[in-house]
């Protein structure tokens, strides 16, 4: 992959620390982060808590050869991290970072001028509910045509796997562009050929300057990434970014591998010192 492009994955199954060992990689991370993972009661949440802040300053520290304790991570009003320190960034000059969890699996996507993001999801039908009880909760977020292409799928799985595929790009495009909650998911439809050659239309007109990619992890997860022009960031977004035009043909450029995502163990985010 190109220079300041990561695409990597855990799976938090495979990992059990003690209490003791769980503080301890809590500690490697500045205070201010500590009460975004403590907050949580479940194991397994402050589990992903944790590994989603280990792979943003892993991921720094390696693509910056910065030591953790003077990486600098703030975030938007929206919760979209940004680095507080740019000047260290003449080779990347926008990197940035998206991270997103479900189930077991954490992920982070990175691009050095492009804007990116990431969202996993589950494609297992919730306990209780059918698969078009529990679509139709989300019906106001989808276009007529989407709406159609899910309740069309042949069985119940397939409904909630065509549901989970637009779900995961929406909110991946939302992500890169930095936008908050209140963003409508409506207002962008995905069109495909049998999910491949991906486009999006937002407010009615076809964008040419987005790139997706669509990854099944297992056969109950799959993730999708948004790539973009750094223009269409929003405003508080944008302005931490130091190059807001770049070229077309680097926004159409850098296919992914089929692979897609490389899978790290979380020993792997820490520095070799402190293991």
């Amino acid at each position: 992959m190109e220079n300041g492009v990561r695409r990597w994955m855990v799976n938090i199954s495979d990992w059990h620390p003690t209490l003791e060992q769980f503080s301890f990689f809590v500690s490697l991370l500045p205070s201010h982060e500590h009460p975004a993972i403590q907050r949580f009661k479940k194991v397994d949440d402050r589990k992903r808590a944790l590994v989603s802040r280990l792979l943003q300053y892993s991921l720094v520290r390696q693509l910056l050869d910065i030591p953790f304790d003077e990486i600098r991570i703030n975030r938007t009003l929206e919760g979209k991290p940004f680095l507080r320190e740019r000047g260290q960034l003449s080779d990347y000059p926008n990197l940035n970072f998206n991270t997103s969890h479900c189930g077991d699996y954490v992920g982070i996507a990175s691009e050095p001028l492009c804007i990116v993001g990431l969202d996993i999801v589950s494609t297992t039908i919730p306990k209780h509910l059918t698969a078009i009880e529990f679509v139709r909760n989300f019906e106001a977020y989808f276009t007529s045509l989407e709406w159609r292409n899910i309740l069309y799928a042949s069985t119940p799985d397939q409904i909630m796997l065509e549901f989970c595929r637009y779900w995961c790009l929406k909110e991946a495009y939302v992500k890169a562009i930095g936008a908050g909650l209140g963003y409508g998911l409506d207002r962008i439809e995905f069109n495909h050929h049998n999910w491949m050659e991906i486009s999006v239309t937002i407010d009615g007109v076809e964008s040419k300057e987005w790139v997706f990619w669509l990854f099944q992890i297992d056969d109950k997860h799959c993730a999708s990434i948004a790539r973009g022009p750094p223009d269409r960031a929003i405003g508080s977004y944008r302005n931490t970014l130091q190059k807001t035009h770049i070229g077309q043909k680097y926004l159409l450029s850098g296919d992914l591998p089929a692979s897609g995502f490389t899978f790290r163990a979380v020993n792997q985010l820490i520095p070799d010192s402190k293991r």
